[in-house]
């Protein structure tokens, strides 16, 4: 990807993110040796202010939309056992 891509957003449009409880979650497994990690971003409106948790997990998925799947499944897990904790 060229340096102008890069600063002016070329490349693969971003995806929609799977919307769960008020939150807002975006698969984003992250590509490795043994095959894709899974990983995700939550993010939440509170007070006027978005509120972002990075979700990384030792798992890994040998398919990229797998992946995806699973890490969003973990997402609305860790959402139903923490809600707006995971923001500290």
């Amino acid at each position: 990807m060229s340096l102008f891509s890069k600063l002016f957003g070329g490349g693969k449009p971003a995806k929609e993110p799977e919307l769960y409880k008020e939150f807002r979650i975006f698969p984003e497994p992250q590509s490795g040796s043994g095959g894709y990690r899974l990983s995700a971003r939550i993010e939440k409106e509170i007070g006027g202010e978005t509120k972002t948790h990075q979700m990384i997990r030792a798992d890994q998925i040998a398919d990229a939309e797998e992946a995806e799947a699973y890490s969003i499944r973990k997402a609305k897990q860790l959402i139903d056992e923490q809600g707006e904790r995971l923001f500290g």
